[in-house]
């Protein structure tokens, strides 16, 4: 939730857990407890002002069904996934909510893979200009995860994340990011290359990230917000 809110202050923020898609409202699923994804969206279009579209890009190599089910008829919220088609959880009543759907081979490589995601990011934006961008940044499209079955190198990697989040800058859309996936123990290595990357860039100022972190104003909303966090309505 703070991660969301710092998202729509800031411009950008990264959150170095959560992405948990394969939890709806009503169902976990995928070692996903609970629907991080859907409770962070809904959270923004109920307590924050100006916040009234939401566009998810799911990079992760698994369909994010948990997400696409809760939104599944609520046209605030524009979803691409980018999933390897042969692997859990193949839910095909949640694939109706997925508006640009980019079904993969086994084996995926880089070359194929960047041209397919900086298409369809570029497409998805241009369709839809949302208020937030929640861009699940799984790290299990690496080759060698023993459950992605993709074949994505830490470059590729990376260079993923820098098309998403120039995507996301140069419309100046605000950006959340979640790591979702990953299930070699390079994955944190990989995910501490590419935010570096990112900051190298100049597409996240890490001087913003602190302030907007130690805001008391921030802080203040998250402790009232969480006193009746169960009165937000998942449905």
């Amino acid at each position: 939730l703070k991660a969301g809110k710092l998202a729509v202050d800031r411009g950008w923020a990264i959150n170095v857990g959560g992405g948990f898609h394969h939890c709806s409202s009503d169902k976990g699923g995928g070692f996903c407890a609970y629907a991080d994804i859907t409770l962070a969206i809904k959270f923004l279009f109920e307590r924050v002002q100006g916040v009234s579209k939401a566009t998810i890009i799911d990079l992760d190599a698994h369909q994010g069904n948990g997400h696409e089910r809760d939104f599944m008829d609520d046209h605030r919220v524009y979803i691409m996934d980018a999933y390897n088609r042969y692997i859990y959880p193949g839910d095909g009543f949640a694939k109706r909510a997925i508006k640009r759907k980019v079904e993969l081979e086994w084996g995926t490589e880089d070359t194929e893979y960047l041209q397919k995601v900086h298409t369809h990011v570029e497409g998805a934006l241009n369709e839809l200009k949302p208020d937030i961008i929640v861009y699940n940044a799984g790290t299990d499209i690496l080759d060698g995860d023993p459950l992605g079955g993709l074949a994505i190198s830490p470059q590729g990697i990376v260079k993923r994340d820098e098309v998403v989040f120039k995507a996301a800058r140069s419309r100046r859309i605000p950006i959340l990011m979640v790591t979702s996936g990953g299930y070699q123990k390079r994955t944190a290595r990989i995910i501490a290359d590419s935010i570096l990357n990112l900051h190298n860039l100049g597409l996240i100022d890490k001087e913003l990230a602190a302030s907007g972190a130690e805001n008391p104003k921030v802080e203040q909303m998250i402790r009232d917000s969480a006193k009746d966090l169960t009165n937000l309505s998942l449905q």
